[in-house]
């Protein structure tokens, strides 16, 4: 379904996802404290509102045709730590790497994947608020303040029925002005990675649905060439783990010199030095103003060109990143998806490889992506021809298989397949409907999939 498009004006932006597709134009506003979202949500126009953090996920849900989009990277303190019970308490737009460094010195980390992959397949980390609202961060959330419809505050907690929607909920229930989050204790700033080597698909998937193979490991398979396989596993280093004469032994929880391995160790995801950018389209100079000191903005936006996309290193050019679960005890069907996306016509092979991880642990929210089983990730030129059908043949076997689509990273995904996909659909419109009853909450994706 066609999102609808505007005429711009002096007050629109033209935004879209990372991958750049389905453009669309809306009235961006930066609130930088929890009345001026209060007053943003109560004087929005008749097409609604929808917040977004820093637009890293592909999909249209941090989009609103016609509408108002809140960027909440205004609403960054870090509010309070508890060092005893490891919990922090920080605003919605949060960087995810800015808590990881701000917290390292005390002997915490957000809950981040510790495995960091092949170049292409690196993002720059997401906002706090973002990562809930994709159904990220679920078993380490405490307690979320949530603004609702109606411009008032409600603290909610999991198990609320409203806090378990706003999980992976998109946006679309309310905007969360900061969250109460469990940590992950860490003796150093460091992880060691392991990887072995297959030699094509099917044995990585002989080995990982094996007995004692690991289940907290991501693997990367070529789609291309010789279709070979690499699985990747990483875990925390003590103190003790870390080599003799390291550097790091002076200064454990010291911020990383270098970002990539250093001494048969990596850095803690997050811990990089880089000040994360937003892009936005066509305008993006008279935008919102870069973070101070940031001599970087001008030479970033002009490399953006017209179309406002971030480049991806890999791929030339707007992307479709495609994103599925595959339920536990159904590896036949995640084998046939490889075998479809590396198959020498397949319009994805330009992606160069695909990347797999187990998940174990379900999303609690009706919109959650998270399934117990397997996790599947590529992203592909977006002008492959073809590519549309075939990401309609992958739906439907994922939708056969009991599976289901990220929302967050979609912007084409058929209606019809909705409800066989989050079979919790009809939960999630009916608290919808009571908590916001005139739909203030909108955005692209609500509207083309009717939410």
């Amino acid at each position: 379904m066609a999102v609808e498009t505007f005429l711009p004006d002096d007050d629109c932006v033209a935004l879209t996802g990372s991958g750049g597709t389905a453009p669309s134009l809306a009235l961006l506003v930066r609130p930088r404290s929890a009345p001026e979202v209060a007053r943003s949500v109560l004087g929005r126009g008749a097409r609604g509102v929808v917040a977004r953090g820093r637009g890293g996920a592909c999909g249209d849900a941090a989009q609103n045709a016609g509408g108002t989009v809140l960027d909440l990277t205004g609403l960054d303190r870090i509010q309070g730590l508890d060092p005893r019970e490891g919990v922090v308490v920080c605003e919605a737009g949060t960087g995810l790497d800015r808590l990881a460094r701000a917290l390292l010195p005390h002997g915490w980390q957000p809950p981040l994947d510790l495995v960091a992959g092949p170049r292409p397949a690196r993002r720059r980390a997401g906002t706090v608020g973002g990562a809930i609202s994709r159904g990220d961060l679920t078993g380490a959330i405490r307690s979320l303040e949530l603004l609702t419809a109606d411009g008032a505050v409600t603290t909610v907690r999991p198990g609320d029925p409203l806090c378990d929607a706003t999980t992976g909920g998109l946006g679309l229930t309310g905007v969360i002005l900061s969250v109460a989050l469990a940590l992950r204790p860490v003796e150093t700033a460091y992880v060691r990675e392991r990887s072995l080597r297959f030699r094509d698909a099917d044995a990585l998937l002989a080995h990982w649905t094996g007995a004692g193979a690991p289940r907290h490991a991501r693997a990367w398979v070529e789609l291309s060439g010789r279709g070979r396989a690499v699985l990747t596993t990483a875990e925390p280093v003590p103190y003790a783990g870390l080599p003799r004469g390291h550097r790091a032994r002076r200064a454990p929880l010291g911020l990383p010199s270098r970002p990539g391995p250093a001494g048969g160790l990596r850095p803690l995801p997050g811990l990089t030095r880089t000040r994360p950018l937003t892009p936005y389209g066509p305008g993006a100079s008279d935008g919102l103003p870069a973070a101070p000191g940031s001599a970087l903005l001008p030479r970033f936006l002009a490399s953006l060109g017209r179309s406002g996309v971030m480049p991806v290193p890999g791929l030339p050019g707007p992307f479709v990143r495609y994103r599925c679960a595959v339920p536990e005890g159904r590896a036949e069907v995640l084998g046939g998806i490889l075998g479809l996306l590396a198959h020498r016509r397949s319009p994805a092979r330009g992606a160069r490889h695909a990347r797999v991880e187990r998940v174990d642990a379900e999303g609690t929210g009706p919109l959650a992506f998270p399934l117990r089983g397997w996790c599947l990730e590529v992203d592909v030129p977006a002008g492959a021809p073809g590519l549309g059908r075939f990401l309609d043949v992958l739906d439907e076997r994922v939708a056969a298989a009991g599976g289901r689509v990220c929302l967050a990273e979609d912007a084409r995904l058929r209606p019809a397949l909705l409800p066989v996909m989050y079979p919790r659909l009809d939960a999630f419109r009916e608290l919808r409907a009571s908590a916001d009853p005139r739909s203030v909450f909108r955005s692209d994706l609500s509207r083309r999939l009717g939410l």
